[in-house]
């Protein structure tokens, strides 16, 4: 793992893998609808990037409204902490940005995770991309 990098991603410049890498986790494997997933919203938003051995493994997003979305981690390099570190990362660009909370949907099966780092459910359960989420918040 000491050859992975989480930094702040330029949508001018990685683009391309940050999408390559979307498509492939939302997509391809959970089947959420190609015209849902690229929403135009991209070039407003800060990301990040987890880099392991020069390979996108993955990425999120924190919107100008505060909110961090997109988060995912490609398959074989789930359940390494390389999650965390992105949420953290996120977490760091919106308290520079003077943000007093952030909020994301979480998918069901990720709950765990959030509360983890600290977030709280606030919502019921409700359907995004055919997928059962609710939403976290938490204070920055």
């Amino acid at each position: 793992m000491n050859e992975l990098i989480v930094s702040k991603a330029l949508w001018s410049e990685d683009s391309e893998a940050l999408v390559k890498l979307r498509t492939e986790v939302f997509v391809d494997e959970q089947q959420v609808p190609s015209e849902i997933e690229v929403d135009g919203k991209d070039a407003d938003c800060e990301h990040v990037k987890a880099v392991l051995h020069g390979k996108f493994v993955g990425t999120g997003r924190l919107l100008p409204s505060g909110f961090i979305g997109r988060m995912c981690v490609l398959r074989q390099f789930r359940g390494q902490g390389i999650g965390t570190i992105m949420l953290h990362k996120l977490i760091e660009l919106a308290r520079q940005e003077k943000y007093s909370q952030v909020q994301l949907n979480s998918q069901t099966n990720a709950i765990a995770f959030y509360q983890n780092n600290g977030f709280v459910v606030d919502s019921d359960e409700f359907l995004e991309a055919g997928i059962r989420h609710r939403r976290m918040t938490l204070k920055t």
